[in-house]
Formats: structure tokens, sequence, C-alpha cells
């Protein structure tokens, strides 16, 4: 175990009490991320990827195992600010500007105004929107409003993003620019990102590492560890190397459906 992991899960399990009888959500999940890894998560609809995500930024507690995040509780990095969340939804206030929805997490958390000024600039030229600072959510495109939903996790410049399916709803070419930036920025600000996609291709293009999870209970089928460089243009998707790692994750992905049969 590594002293370093920003994320250790150890046996962790969750299972949801309903009226119909317990969901068992994730099961005996054990995964380190390490400082600066971009680790996706994929896996069918139910195997508790979302769920992973949600007990790391503390908006769901596990019932059964442990996990840390920068070596605390999850509550305890929520409290100290530990991470930013990006939602699948850009989920920005139609009342506010761009630049307002990027500034709000600064207001709450008692910013000096100049400090907040300095930051949403910042934010807005990291994700290619400065010059976008006074429009309204409603006058820019899907692709446009998503990163500033990623400008706004940032904009506290914690070192830890955890993002659930930002791009799902989107088109491909726009998905595909929208992957190109987000490596970019990956490497420019030394982040580690958490990512959760049901697309192979992305979590390919995207991560040095990729977890594989099972359906209900959530389990990990695979860790991939990807061989693949750090400098990735989009055309890296045709060759073989890429292309291996996917046929992996596709073989994961059937096994772990072989074991819910």
């Amino acid at each position: 175990m590594s002293e370093q992991a920003v994320i250790r899960a150890e046996n962790l399990s969750l299972t949801f009490q309903t009226n119909d009888g317990p969901v068992h959500a994730l099961k005996d999940v054990n995964l380190e991320v390490q400082k600066g890894d971009f680790v996706s998560f994929i896996g069918p609809s139910g195997c508790g990827k979302t769920t992973f995500l949600r007990v790391m930024a503390d908006l769901e507690q596990q019932t059964g195992g442990t996990i840390t995040v920068n070596g605390v509780s999850p509550e305890e990095a929520r409290k100290s600010r530990a991470y930013g969340y990006v939602f699948q939804a850009a989920g920005l206030y139609p009342w506010r500007t761009i630049g307002g929805n990027i500034r709000l997490p600064l207001e709450i958390m008692g910013y000096e105004k100049s400090d907040q000024d300095a930051r949403v600039r910042k934010v807005l030229e990291l994700v290619e929107l400065a010059g976008f600072e006074k429009k309204f959510p409603w006058q820019l495109s899907g692709g446009m409003q998503q990163r500033a939903s990623i400008a706004r996790a940032l904009a506290f410049d914690a070192d830890l993003l955890l993002m659930d399916e930002p791009f799902g709803a989107l088109d491909e070419i726009v998905r595909d620019h929208l992957n190109e930036q987000l490596l970019q920025l990956w490497d420019t600000t030394h982040k580690t990102i958490c990512f959760v996609t049901h697309s192979i291709p992305e979590a390919v293009y995207l991560s040095t590492k990729i977890v594989v999870m099972s359906p209900r209970p959530g389990r990990i089928a695979d860790v991939i560890e990807s061989t693949l460089p750090r400098e990735r243009p989009l055309e890296i998707r045709d060759t073989p190397e890429f292309i291996e790692i996917a046929h992996r994750v596709r073989d994961g992905l059937r096994a772990g459906h072989g074991d819910d049969v």
C-alpha cells in the first residue's frame, strides 16, 4: 500500500436499504489512486461507478470497509475542500453569468473579491473561455457550458477532480474536442482526476489507469495500467497499442457480465 495514495479504498461496500429489500451497490472494492493519476471508471449502468465517486466526495457513505481521500475520511476531505466535482449536467444557474457561476463557490468560501476575480480569469483561460465571463449559460453551447462547469470545479484549486460522465450528453465531435482539452488541462495543472464514463474509447484515450467494474453488486473486474504515452493526439486511437487496450477493457466488461449470469 502506497503512502502517497490520494484515494485508498479497502474492502469498500455500500448497501442501500429500499422498500424492495437491500441493494448492494458496491462490494469488496479495493483500489488505490496515486497523485497525478487520471483514472477512468467504466462499466454497465448500475455497476456502482457513480456511487463510488459519490463515496469519495462524501455524498454517500459506505456501509462496509474503509476509504480515505488524501489520508483522511471523505467527510474531512470535503470540509477541507480537497476536491472539485463535475456532474453529468453542467448545473449552471441561468440567472448568473458564466463568471458569476464560477465565482459562486469562491463567494461561499469567503475569498476576497480581488482573489475571486483573479481565479475566475485564470480558470476561464484554462478551459479556453476567456472573454465569456459576462455571457449567460443559455448563450453558450452544451460543450461550452460543460467547460464552464469544469472551470467552476477548478476555481478553488483543489488537487483532486471528480468527474461524473461530464461529456456523456454531447455529440461525438464536441466530445472529442473536450477530451483533448481535458488532457491538456490535466497536463497543465497536474491534478489527480477520477472520471466516470460509459465510453471505451474515451476511457482508453484519457486514462493512465482504467478501472473496469462489473454489474451490481459493483466490483472491480480489472485494473488496466495504460502503456500509451502521455502525449496523445486523437489519431492515437488508430494505433495497435490503443486498440489492444480497448480490447482488454471490452473483455473485462464481458467477463464482468459473465459473473452476473
